[in-house]
């Protein structure tokens, strides 16, 4: 699912709930971008590829908006092809080295500008008649938007928070927080309570550190991960703080040993995680994997605000949870551009997609889906409506290079919290491979 956030892809979010690992197709069609003709050309028949990584759940709905889509316009047809997320990288990727991309791609995080810069992506204003954006929330429109280019549109916002499990706060006779004056410090504090209030085995916290919450701690301090320019942002004493944070918490049991947080990352299914089988109280991670922990846990997970929002500046913001982009290679440019209009502007795709990609930034498109949502959707509409106005600015979103900084900080966080590192040390060999990889 996504967000995914993350170039940057988190293990556990709006980009990454999967546990598939083939890749398949949909519908029968042709070859619509990039190689052998898909269609006879403007005005003809056209059959349309359209890629996304997902699980099965998602792939059924998806395929409903598909087929609604074809019977609103005759004469195109559309292949859906999905994947896990790493195996729909890893295809993307030789796609589009051999000229032969989808013709509606979808991506996430670093991704679009990294594809973007590449000239792999359509200018979306060179369709602009088929695929209006004026009803599009502009934060969230930012997130596809690159040196002035429209490169993606978003298919719905979420944002990085704080999954928090109240029963497992009951349970150890603490109050849920306070999330509009938290901070990193009361997070620190409260995790070791509850670790300690808690059975052997269940944890106040996950351990935090992500690329994700890297950038929502520096930004909280006015720097986040990338200049707008495409360099570093973060400081090297922002890095260290954080990993001396975290260290510290994964020794005194706030958080788990070194040992089980490494193990997690092999699996990122929700019902493998910490949370996701209702062994730790908090965790950071996007709106959007509420329901999918909902429903690992059998728990009434609730939604908070990120730590430290009040005490500088906001570090939290809107983000696409995932972006349609249109191949600068398509044979098809128009029609592949009414199928991102249909998807993102239509109350009839609203409604089977609803809030899987995020809640519809849409209005129209919102007001339709919201009496059809769930509790678990309508948890996160709710969220979002309530931290939309106390966010931070839009993300600056990583250069090209940028998505090796998930594997850097997982490798620099083993070696922190093994004690192979110092985090002063980490913290300068994060700016080094970082900035080497994103030419800084």
């Amino acid at each position: 699912m996504t967000s995914a956030s993350d170039d940057r892809a988190p293990r556990i979010t709006r980009r990454r709930f999967t546990g598939l690992a083939g890749l398949t197709a949909l519908a029968a069609a042709g070859c619509g971008g990039g190689g052998e003709g898909g269609g006879t050309g403007e005005g003809g028949p056209a059959a349309l590829r359209f890629a996304w990584w997902g699980n099965a759940d998602r792939a059924a709905d998806t395929q409903r908006a598909i087929e609604a889509f074809q019977a609103a316009n005759p004469g195109t047809t559309v292949a859906g092809e999905w994947a896990d997320f790493t195996g729909y990288f890893d295809r993307l990727a030789t796609n589009v080295a051999a000229n032969d991309a989808p013709d509606v791609i979808t991506l996430g995080g670093a991704y679009p500008r990294e594809y973007g810069d590449r000239g792999a992506l359509l200018d979306l204003s060179e369709v602009a008649d088929a695929l209006p954006l004026d009803r599009i929330d502009r934060a969230a429109l930012s997130n596809g938007e690159f040196s002035g280019v429209q490169y993606g549109v978003p298919t719905g916002v979420n944002t990085y928070c704080v999954v928090v499990n109240p029963v497992l706060f009951e349970q150890a006779g603490l109050a849920l927080p306070d999330d509009g004056t938290w901070t990193w410090e009361d997070f620190e504090r409260i995790a070791g309570e509850l670790s300690t209030a808690s059975p052997e085995g269940t944890y106040g916290a996950v351990d935090p550190t992500t690329a994700d919450a890297l950038d929502l701690f520096s930004r909280q301090r006015g720097e986040g991960l990338y200049t707008p320019d495409g360099g570093l942002a973060i400081s090297a004493a922002t890095l260290e703080e954080w990993w001396t944070t975290t260290l510290r918490m994964s020794r005194a049991g706030a958080t788990p040993p070194a040992s089980l947080t490494t193990e997690l990352l092999a699996d990122a299914a929700p019902e493998q995680t910490l949370m996701g089988r209702g062994l730790a109280a908090m965790m950071l991670g996007w709106s959007n994997t509420l329901p999918a922990l909902r429903a690992a846990s059998a728990q009434p997970l609730q939604l908070l605000r990120a730590p430290g929002e009040s005490a500088g500046q906001p570090g939290m913001w809107l983000q696409a949870s995932q972006l349609y982009s249109i191949s600068s290679r398509t044979e098809h440019p128009e029609e592949a551009a009414r199928l991102v209009d249909f998807l993102v502007n239509t109350p009839e795709a609203g409604r089977i997609v609803k809030a899987d990609r995020g809640i519809p930034t849409n209005p129209d498109v919102l007001e339709a889906v919201l009496p059809e949502f769930d509790d678990d959707q309508r948890a996160q509409a709710e969220f979002i409506a309530r931290v939309t106005p106390v966010v931070g600015d839009a993300l600056v979103i990583g250069p090209v290079g940028s998505t090796e900084t998930r594997g850097v900080v997982e490798r620099l966080n083993a070696d922190v919290l093994f004690g192979q590192s110092a985090p002063a040390a980490a913290a300068g060999s994060f700016l080094d491979q970082v900035g080497a990889a994103i030419g800084a």
